[in-house]
């Protein structure tokens, strides 16, 4: 066992938050002063990576889900993400709620109807506007918002969680590469790890809240006439801003608990009413049969780079390649806030509860509101014609309670961006100051400004076309944190399998030996709390 590191203070800068604002500022800087060259410049780079590097995506998010598969069956899962004698800290039912809470976000909302409306617009190999490319449609959502996703998030939040509650490692991404660099991941590599996780951390933030803008702006210009372009959601970008980091500066949680919660009854609420007013016996028939073509098709689909079909490649690079970049982008967030949420569970039990509650969940959301608007679309084609950003408003317009469930969903827009951007902050805030679990409000201040202006800076590059400008940063900022995933993986598997060895785990585990292990660790752990307490009081002496 690990020393119990003491709790880094918060208010105590690293080298991480010092090299992670340089970047981040001279990017910022670049893009609102060379708008249009900053969007073509990044439009290039994502279509490079997209065009060489698009197989690599695929395997590497493939290989995430089978070795979460590998794990479940594998004795490691029965190891605790904690020492022996911890308990979960959160029971089943708040568990499962908060990978709900984590798996809801604003972009469930942006594509919940979009998405399937557009792929049977543009299906990757139906002909358009048929059954067939309805299926598609259906599948593909499903195969973007599921099993991949979580498998992403969740190996990263492994890792996170066995290092930081079995190790006592802070919870900093680069202490989980310990088992393969030693004490250089505290040293400069370490430094290089965690400013790419902080990089990719921010800019996944960010194209999460620029779609949050354009929803928003979507919004109040189909119901109230608000015009639709970058001024405004620059205006919506500073209100919601102050609000979230007004917040942030105060530390109240029980803030954000209630918004959270908040959350998911407005989105409950939605969710059922929906499903009620819109096609339902459609709906849940192709629920389980969408279910069945993702599985019929599922290793193909994860594998097919379509080397041979442009129209298949050109709707890849456009939707597939951008979720996995996403994604990853996305994980440092998520796994954080995962692994903080999990202490005290098997391994086996971490996995199966976060691949499939989360994607269960999505499977249901884009039946109910992508089924609906396909509908709608077919009775009233126009709706087809929308932007992305106003679809669902479109779609609510030409059913029972229109106006109520649109006023709904920009609420729901609206608390999702202030609840993940004060989130964010605290997870920034906590990667740059030493792992700290009370960063300062000054730092959280800082990185909730620096997400704003990224988010902001993406919406004034693309132009008219600001969502393509959020998937190219997407699909940019995974490629380099892609391999620290790959790394991670690696020295979790090695580290999680010699403790495997040393306690004789195996499909029937010695008990005796586990038993010994536990009273071993309960010493150990008794130690460590009273050199701990020791080492408080000297501080404050």
């Amino acid at each position: 066992m690990s020393n119990m590191p003491m709790q880094p203070n918060g208010r105590k800068l690293s080298n991480v938050f010092t090299a992670s604002a340089i970047v981040i500022g001279i990017i910022v800087a670049i893009g609102a002063i060379f708008p249009t060259q900053f969007g073509d410049v990044t439009s290039d780079i994502s279509s490079w990576i997209s065009t060489y590097f698009g197989w690599y995506y695929m395997i590497i998010t493939i290989g995430m889900v089978f070795f979460c598969i590998f794990i479940i069956f594998s004795p490691i899962g029965k190891l605790k993400l904690g020492r022996p004698q911890d308990k979960p800290e959160f029971n089943t039912v708040s568990w499962f709620a908060m990978l709900f809470s984590a798996g809801m976000g604003i972009g469930l909302v942006f594509y919940g109807a979009a998405e399937p409306m557009s792929h049977y617009l543009s299906p990757p190999t139906a002909d358009p506007e048929t059954r067939e490319a309805m299926t598609e449609s259906m599948r593909s959502t499903f195969l973007h918002w599921g099993f991949h996703a979580w498998g992403i998030y969740g190996v990263v939040a492994l890792a996170l969680a066995y290092a930081q509650f079995r190790k006592g490692e802070p919870g900093l991404l680069s202490k989980t590469l310990r088992p393969l660099l030693g004490n250089k991941v505290d040293g400069p590599i370490g430094t290089i790890i965690d400013v790419l996780s902080v990089f990719a951390t921010v800019v996944g933030v960010a194209v999460s809240l620029g779609m949050g803008a354009l929803q928003i702006n979507g919004g109040l210009e189909y119901l109230f006439g608000v015009p639709n372009n970058i001024v405004v959601q620059g205006i919506i970008i500073i209100i919601v801003t102050i609000l979230f980091l007004a917040s942030a500066w105060s530390g109240l949680s029980k803030g954000i608990q209630y918004l959270s919660n908040t959350n998911l009854v407005l989105a409950s609420i939605l969710l059922v009413v929906t499903l009620i007013l819109g096609p339902t016996i459609l709906i849940l028939n192709m629920f389980t049969s969408s279910t069945g073509a993702l599985f019929d098709g599922f290793l193909f689909n994860s594998f097919d780079v379509a080397p041979l079909n442009e129209q298949k490649n050109k709707w890849l690079n456009t939707w597939t390649l951008y979720y996995w970049g996403w994604w990853m982008s996305w994980s440092p967030f998520v796994g954080i806030f995962i692994a903080r949420v999990s202490r005290g569970r098997s391994i086996r039990e971490f996995i199966l509860g976060v691949m499939l509650v989360p994607t269960i969940i999505s499977f249901i959301w884009f039946s109910v509101f992508g089924v609906t608007g396909i509908e709608v679309g077919k009775k009233v084609p126009e709706v087809f014609k929308m932007s992305t950003e106003t679809q669902l408003f479109g779609v609510f317009n030409e059913m029972p309670m229109g106006t109520a469930l649109s006023i709904l969903a920009l609420a729901l827009v609206c608390i999702f961006f202030v609840t993940s951007a004060d989130s964010a902050t605290f997870v920034l805030g906590m990667q740059t100051t030493h792992g700290s679990l009370n960063p300062s409000g000054m730092v959280k201040v800082i990185w909730g400004i620096a997400q704003s202006l990224i988010a902001f800076v993406l919406l004034l590059s693309g132009g008219n076309a600001g969502l393509g400008a959020l998937q190219s940063a997407a699909i940019i900022s995974a490629f380099p944190f892609s391999f620290i995933i790959i790394l991670m993986i690696i020295a979790f598997y090695k580290d999680a399998n010699q403790e495997r060895k040393y306690l004789g785990l195996s499909i029937t585990p010695n008990k005796h030996r586990m038993k010994e292990y536990v009273e071993k660790s309960k010493r150990e752990y008794e130690q460590e709390l009273k050199e701990q307490r020791r080492l408080e009081r000297e501080m404050e002496d």
